[in-house]
């Protein structure tokens, strides 16, 4: 058993022609190691388990994406579980993991609340937030800086003339997507000394549908807004169809614009002008702290409280400028 254990675990003190004779016999019986006994022995399972808010949705698929490849350069497993941004599935889902005894919990959501964050505290392994973040700042995290980059969207269009800009936000129970996207929207009007109308903002589900639901609202309106700004680039694309369903030509006569850069904007016409989130990158960045945490690689956690990682405009076809 010892010898099997050796060969198995890469140990270089097993002659050649004995690790020869364990392999053949691996390969004719079909022995695949117990990673359950192996955990036991180790206090390690080698796994990672993620809680992703929505699957089906492209923005998480790529900050996936961007975990599992930094998971398997160092040797990981990944357990992916989706939670659809429900509290009470997400404290389940978070739960379960910890009971399977995975090295370290990843998490992907809305609104971290205190019940989330006992429960990370009870934790006995590492736990990184991904693409949001807990008020607090008491949990590492690694996101981008949504206030920031809604702000800078924005700009975008009251640089190009804009005065009368409405927006379809996310809930603002969503401290990321949807209030911090929001208080950006709020300040860049502010900083131009533009009134906020309390018409031009109306509150989405992330969803297309949504998208093209609320635009057809702004269009109800005595004084139409000239612009739109969309807190993801679903809704945005929504937007724009909805805008081209009733007869009106983006960007000549209502320009759009968003923050996440999905693949779907260069492919939407016309292309869309968003704000890019690094999104791949953010998966990785937040795995490879996970390891550091997990393997001790860092003295002290609370240098690593909290990651910004750099957002970036990408002008396309979407946004014109107002005459």
């Amino acid at each position: 058993m010892a010898t099997v254990s050796r060969v198995v675990n890469n140990n270089p003190n097993v002659k050649p022609q004995t690790r020869k004779k364990v392999f053949e016999a691996i390969e004719r019986l079909g022995y695949r190691p117990n990673a359950v006994a192996r955990g036991l022995a180790s206090k390690k399972t080698t796994t990672v388990g993620v809680v992703i808010p929505d699957i089906s949705n492209s923005i998480f698929s790529e900050v996936a994406r961007g975990i599992e490849d930094i998971a398997n350069m160092y040797h990981y497993n990944i357990i992916l579980c989706n939670a659809d941004k429900k509290k009470e599935k997400e404290i389940r889902v978070i739960n379960t993991l910890l009971e399977k005894q995975v090295d370290g919990l990843l998490f992907m959501g809305g609104a971290v609340t205190e019940d989330h964050i006992q429960a990370f505290k009870t934790s006995s392994v590492p736990v990184v937030l991904c693409a949001t973040a807990d008020e607090q700042r008491v949990i590492p995290s690694v996101d981008i800086d949504h206030e920031k980059a809604a702000f800078d969207a924005v700009n975008v269009l009251l640089q190009s003339g804009h005065t009368k800009i409405a927006m379809i936000s996310g809930t603002l129970q969503d401290p990321a997507n949807g209030y911090a996207r929001y208080q950006g929207y709020r300040k860049a009007l502010e900083a131009a000394n533009i009134p906020i109308d309390e018409d031009y903002v109306r509150i989405g589900n992330y969803r297309y549908e949504s998208g093209m639901d609320v635009t057809k609202h702004f269009l109800e309106l005595d004084e139409r807004p000239t612009a739109i700004f969309a807190a993801t680039d679903e809704m945005a694309i929504g937007a724009i169809h909805s805008l081209q369903d009733s007869g009106l030509r983006v960007p000549e006569e209502m320009s759009v614009i968003s923050v996440d850069n999905i693949r779907m904007a260069s492919m939407v016409r016309p292309q869309l002008t968003t704000v890019a989130q690094p999104m791949y990158d953010i998966g990785a960045v937040a795995m490879r702290l996970l390891t550091k945490l997990m393997n001790k690689e860092t003295k002290d956690a609370s240098e690593l409280t909290q990651v910004i990682l750099p957002h970036e405009v990408i002008h396309r076809n979407s946004v014109a400028q107002r005459s």
